[in-house]
């Protein structure tokens, strides 16, 4: 299997400013989210403790989440720049 790459005159950047805007309101709607979610599981301590407990909880998710939204605007970005260039992977 011969491995094709995209010509590299194309040296604009994989994730442009308008991705990090949407991924960072998307990672903000979902740590509010998980906030919400992982409040209702937390087990019963003081009403502080419990906030504090889902935030941390809910901060780890969203930067597992913020990870998965580069790699797709990557892979988003990498293909449309070969179905440019006409190479079929």
């Amino acid at each position: 299997m011969s491995k094709e790459t995209v010509p590299t005159e194309d040296n604009r950047k994989l994730v442009g400013p308008l991705a990090i805007l949407v991924s960072l309101v998307l990672a903000a709607g979902f740590f509010l989210f998980m906030c919400k979610v992982a409040y209702a599981h937390t087990p019963d301590f003081s009403e502080r403790g419990r906030q504090i407990t889902a935030a941390f909880t809910s901060f780890c998710l969203t930067m597992v989440f913020w990870m998965v939204l580069q790699g797709f605007w990557v892979t988003l970005v990498d293909q449309m720049r070969r179905k440019k260039a006409g190479i079929k992977s």
